[in-house]
């Protein structure tokens, strides 16, 4: 199968495309990439576009969606911008940012998006055509759902990629929600004849108990819309152990003793994936908590990043946390703010050009001595050095970053990390009160370590090890469910065609 033997004819391909959001597309996608990795093939990931904060910096410099991170580690292979050549970034409820092979190409709204949307599918080809180049199988990822036929014209995501490149389709649903059957015969009723002729198959995904109780749904779902199943996937229980696309998939708290850390799901919340190490720490206890409810009792708050730090910094004070958190620092608590977290917890936050929503400023918590400006250009890179903090002083840490604010202020004085392009971050005289720009900071085991030895907490977890070996376990899941062999027989065809 490998283009560089000298294949004829397009790379093979297929498309795991979803009867919704969330139904599981991108872990299929990670798990059928790490077993085909482990039977010798080159197998790539690919979405065209996706909608999505929890982003990645990729070693071009450029940024991708944190799925898309996870699917090329799985698949053994150096993350490209041209992974994920169009992201777009929710700033508000109606305006995102567009991403164009890792770039900011520009702000837009989202009735906007559709006239901005046609011009991008001569980039998405290009990047597929640069990822197909040396692969032996490209695993396509669609976005949303193609049953939502009223974004269908100038669709780059699902149906419109598919037909444009001559990728077979495979229609993922999530039983767990329910309703499995009605989305499978639903999409097929909704699909024009030539995008319905696209779909080779589905996979029923997410089922909890004995599979086989399901085998009259199978039957039912093939005889109403003529496809054929490649598998009922039963629920993977470690997904949780991975990098998360949303929110919607985390848990909100581990009712368990320990340490209690607490991070705020702001509105505009990115990066969450931040405190995934702590979340899985036995020695944690982590709640998610909502600005709905008072903050809860805490030793640790972690400030997440945001997509709209204005928005997310008003966000807080209305909830009143600014109180709870005042108050938590006086009593001896700890707080870290992580990217737009740590330009919250200043003294204010300018955004004169208006490049996370309209232009304006706000007074952030003003727990650190700083204040910051948003504006371009944007820092897109990863980064590797040592801690800067007394005490932790050149214990290794590793992250990258995503952000266009430039925070200046007496506390950048004592900087939080070095790196090879200058000191990041900022902290409070008494240490309580930290801030920096990394993502990924509590990912350095040596430094998670460190600084939960501070709260008395011993930990043994290896985080980076666990994503791997989570990994192999989602492929041997994956493989033992679904029909590989078939699934490459289509994808194969494609690539016989001229």
């Amino acid at each position: 199968m490998k283009q560089a033997a000298g294949r004829q004819g397009p790379t093979p391909a297929i498309m795991i495309q979803g009867t919704g959001s969330d139904v599981g597309k991108s872990l299929l996608v990670a798990g059928l990439c790490r077993h085909l990795k482990r039977q010798g093939l080159i197998a790539k990931p690919f979405k065209s576009q996706n909608m999505s904060n929890n982003a990645a910096a990729t070693p071009d410099g450029g940024e991708i969606g944190r799925a898309q991170m996870l699917q090329a580690r799985a698949a053994g292979i150096e993350p490209s911008v041209h992974l994920n050549p169009v992201l777009l970034k929710p700033q508000s409820e109606t305006g995102a940012q567009v991403i164009v092979q890792g770039r900011l190409m520009q702000s837009t709204s989202a009735a906007n998006y559709a006239s901005v949307k046609e011009k991008l599918m001569p980039a998405v080809r290009e990047s597929f055509a640069r990822i197909a180049d040396d692969a032996d199988i490209v695993i396509v990822e669609g976005a949303g759902s193609p049953a939502e036929i009223n974004l269908r014209a100038n669709d780059i995501a699902n149906m419109g990629f598919a037909r444009a490149e001559n990728v077979p389709v495979v229609l993922a649903a999530d039983i767990a929600r329910g309703g499995v059957i009605a989305n499978l015969v639903g999409t097929a009723a909704v699909l024009d004849p030539a995008d319905r002729a696209m779909v080779a198959g589905y996979i029923v995904n997410k089922f909890r108990g004995d599979v086989r109780l399901f085998d009259g749904g199978v039957v039912a779902i093939t005889e109403r819309t003529g496809w054929r199943s490649f598998g009922v996937v039963p629920w993977f229980a470690d997904a949780d152990r991975l990098p998360a696309e949303d929110t919607l998939g985390l848990p909100t708290a581990a009712p368990r003793a320990g340490l209690r850390v607490v991070m705020p799901r702001t509105p505009h919340i990115s990066n969450f994936d931040d405190c995934d190490p702590l979340r899985l720490e036995p020695g944690v206890s982590f709640t998610l908590a909502s600005l709905a409810e008072p903050m809860p009792e805490a030793d640790l708050v972690v400030l997440p990043g945001s997509k709209s730090t204005i928005a997310d910094a008003k966000a807080l004070v209305a909830a009143g946390w600014h109180i709870d958190l005042a108050a938590h620092v006086r009593r001896g608590g700890a707080v870290i703010g992580l990217c737009g977290g740590y330009q919250i917890l200043g003294r204010g936050i300018r955004d004169p050009a208006g490049h996370e929503g309209a232009p304006g400023e706000t007074p952030g918590l003003g727990l650190l001595d700083v204040e910051t400006e948003i504006r371009a250009p944007k820092v897109t890179r990863q980064s590797e050095g040592v801690c800067a903090l007394p005490g932790l002083e050149d214990v290794p840490v590793r992250g990258y970053q995503i952000h266009m604010g430039r925070t200046v202020g007496p506390d950048c004085a004592r900087p939080v990390v070095r790196l090879p392009e200058g000191d990041d971050g900022a902290s409070s005289a008494d240490g309580r009160v930290i801030g920096a720009y990394l993502h990924g900071l509590f990912g350095s085991d040596d430094f998670r370590r460190a600084v939960l030895g501070r709260f008395g907490v011993a930990s043994s977890l290896a985080y980076e090890e666990g994503i791997d070996r989570t990994l192999d376990a989602l492929a041997d899941h994956v493989a033992a469910a679904v029909d590989v062999e078939a699934l490459l027989a289509v994808a194969r065809r494609r690539g016989s065609e001229g």
